[in-house]
């Protein structure tokens, strides 16, 4: 899978159907449907609620990424944000709800006891260290969101910033979750050296996870899994 930002002429973030489009365009002509292509709705302090679900909406794209704590931060958000995701469900976009913090999974368990998110099994994203002072993320800061107590979700994924990136998602792996990886979060090696490129991000993991014997999904795998087209 891809996760996919867009910016505008000046470089800076942006929330934007049409450019989307373009950019899924680009990259279906370049590797077909070896990608799921994933666009971001994170308002990055830029965007409203409803703006942001109204981008999602002109988009339809296959897959989107959701913040919880952006889309429905408060209780008298939920309405609207429960309207979104039966859009959602509707439509076969598949949802990846980000979690920030542990009581945002415990939130979101709530909502899915509501009614509110209308997903059995929702795939949700765990971010680690996000928000620390150094925003270097470690293996450990994955332990709050899979404790016992915890709600369990079957697919899960985590990111993590830093150059210990490659070590907290495959210990993520090791203990039964996706990873994402590359420059939006971390730009370094492991060895604390810069990438070369996105794909050298990738490739590392890729490699680390192969030694351990963690098996790699494709596009199709996941299509699968996610019940896509």
């Amino acid at each position: 899978m891809i996760h996919v930002h867009v910016r505008d002429r000046e470089g800076r973030h942006l929330l934007d159907a049409e450019a989307y489009a373009c950019a899924s365009t680009a990259i279906r002509q370049a590797v077909g449907d070896r990608l799921v292509i994933q666009i971001t709705s994170e308002a990055l302090g830029v965007y409203r609620p409803e703006e942001q679900m109204a981008v999602v909406r002109q988009a339809r794209p296959e897959a989107v990424s959701l913040a919880l704590r952006e889309l429905a931060p408060q209780e008298a958000d939920e309405p609207a944000f429960a309207e979104f995701m039966q859009w959602i469900g509707k439509e076969g976009v598949a949802p990846q709800i980000i979690l920030y913090a542990p009581e945002e999974a415990v939130r979101l368990a709530e909502l899915q006891r509501r009614g509110i998110v209308p997903f059995e099994n929702i795939p949700v994203l765990y971010v680690l260290g996000r928000y620390t002072v150094s925003q270097t993320s470690r293996p450990a800061d994955l332990l709050p969101f899979i404790a016992p107590d915890m709600p369990v979700y079957s697919d899960w994924m985590t990111c993590a910033f830093g150059r210990y990136e490659t070590a907290c998602v495959t210990a993520a792996a090791l203990l039964g979750g996706h990873v994402r990886v590359g420059f939006e979060n971390n730009l370094d090696l492991p060895d604390g050296t810069r990438a070369p490129s996105n794909a050298a991000l990738v490739d590392r993991v890729a490699q680390t996870l192969g030694v351990c014997g963690a098996p790699l999904a494709d596009a199709a795998a996941l299509r699968k899994e996610w019940s896509l087209g």
